[in-house]
């Protein structure tokens, strides 16, 4: 069952309210597994700070011998061929969403310009190599694979480095992942999951490229991986839960608005699902529907838990206030089930991705309608953006002045530098004037 919200203020105390996320604060459970792996009590950021250091130290052995040790595997062979040994049909889907993603992202400028004296620019150059994190965990996500490579492709990176966990029972990697490779042109996949996987796209190891930067969300591992490795090499940012917030108004189906926030809320039980409506009809109507259409999903323990922590229905006077909380709670998603959904598309200042149309839902997003689904979270919409072909590109300033513009812009310049204090750049200034 999810909760209706008729108080605007215990919504904004409860399922509304950002808290600043605390990596220790972690399940007694967790802590148990990383006490018998490690042979006595750590958090894990300590966890991970060792195994970063390990496998720094160490390279391909430490991948193994942690391999063993967290995931029970015994690998002979850190890499994996691309394959396509799946349905065809599932090939020909793959292949269709991989289209799609390449034309959207195609469409984004990445353009190096100059004045038209010359003088001014900037130079935009591909990263040279970037890894790139497939999560497992309790379901391969190939679509991950695709709508994070793909742009990093149309960007024109050249190296491209996949890490994903062994997570068959004999190690090897879901065939789907390395069918979604094979059509993406991915031709270095390794078996390798957790922070050991950052770890070895950060600091390279005997059978692992280092890279320039690494993308792609995992557990609380890799999340707390990336951010030990950040300033070593380029991350993309630190993804939490994943979260949907939906609009909606009378003329809006409680079906399928219903199933919106079913389909986010089976991620994880932190996910956040969440309905903003001035309806109280069709708050009624999708709460009657979210329990019925439980009853018939397989991840229904994880739905209810999802539900139970971060979901709601919040009833607001009107969409310009429904308007205004999402705005405030800057979601990953959010969607416009409302009679005209176009006309709140320039009022939304706050999203990774925008929704318009209940035709335009979601889960679309997720595979196939062509933006990377890889999206802000906890906030974040409020300054960044959804993973795009700018993220694998690197600006470089060209200044290129002649004899005339130098002369006149060296006095001020030094005569700032003077005001600094910094006397050295004053006088690399001034030699340029004398005669």
């Amino acid at each position: 069952m999810i909760k209706i919200f008729s108080n605007l203020t215990d919504a904004k105390n409860t399922i509304l309210r950002r808290d600043s996320i605390n990596y220790d604060e972690v399940p007694q459970s967790l802590l148990d597994q990383l006490a018998h792996i490690f042979g006595e009590a750590v958090t894990p950021a300590e966890a991970v700070r060792r195994i970063l250091a390990d496998v720094r130290a160490r390279g391909d052995a430490s991948l193994r011998d942690w391999t063993k040790r967290i995931d029970g595997l015994d690998l002979k062979e850190l890499s994996v061929p691309s394959a396509s040994s799946v349905d065809q049909s599932l090939i020909s889907n793959l292949q269709l969403a991989a289209d799609r993603i390449r034309t959207f992202h195609e469409q984004q400028p990445i353009t190096s310009w100059r004045t038209p004296d010359g003088m001014l620019g900037q130079k935009i150059s591909p990263i040279k190599r970037v890894g790139f994190y497939v999560p497992g965990g309790s379901a391969p996500l190939p679509s991950s694979l695709l709508m994070s490579v793909i742009p990093a492709q149309v960007a024109g990176v050249k190296e491209i480095v996949v890490c994903t966990p062994p997570s068959q029972p004999n190690g090897d990697v879901p065939p789907v992942i390395l069918a979604a490779a094979k059509i993406a042109g991915v031709d270095r996949v390794y078996r390798i999951g957790g922070a050991q996987a950052i770890a070895a796209m950060a600091f390279g190891t005997e059978s692992v490229p280092r890279v320039d930067k690494i993308v792609g969300a995992g557990n609380l591992f890799v999340t707390l991986a990336k951010q030990q490795v950040f300033g070593m090499v380029g991350i993309d940012g630190l993804a939490g839960p994943t979260e949907t917030v939906v609009i909606a108004d009378d003329s809006a189906n409680p079906k399928w608005v219903a199933a919106d926030l079913l389909a986010q809320a089976e991620h994880d039980p932190l996910a956040t699902a969440i309905l903003f409506t001035p309806s109280l009809k069709l708050a009624q109507a999708v709460q009657i529907e979210v329990g019925r259409q439980m009853e018939e999903l397989s991840r229904s323990e994880i739905i209810a838990q999802s539900l139970s922590n971060r979901g709601g229905i919040v009833l607001t006077p009107d969409l310009a206030t429904a308007v205004e909380l999402a705005n405030d709670f800057a979601p990953e998603h959010l969607c416009i089930a409302t009679k005209n959904p176009n006309e709140w598309a320039d009022k939304i200042t706050n999203a990774g991705g925008l929704f318009l149309g209940e035709r335009s839902f979601e889960v679309l997003g997720d595979y196939v309608a062509g933006p990377s689904h890889v999206m802000p979270t906890s906030g974040t919409a409020r300054f960044a953006s959804p993973l795009n072909v700018l993220d694998f590109v690197h600006i470089t300033s060209l200044i290129s002045l002649d004899a005339a513009t130098a002369a006149q812009l060296s006095p001020i310049a030094a005569s700032l530098a003077r005001a600094e204090s910094l006397t050295a750049h004053a006088s690399a200034a001034e030699m340029r004037l004398e005669k």
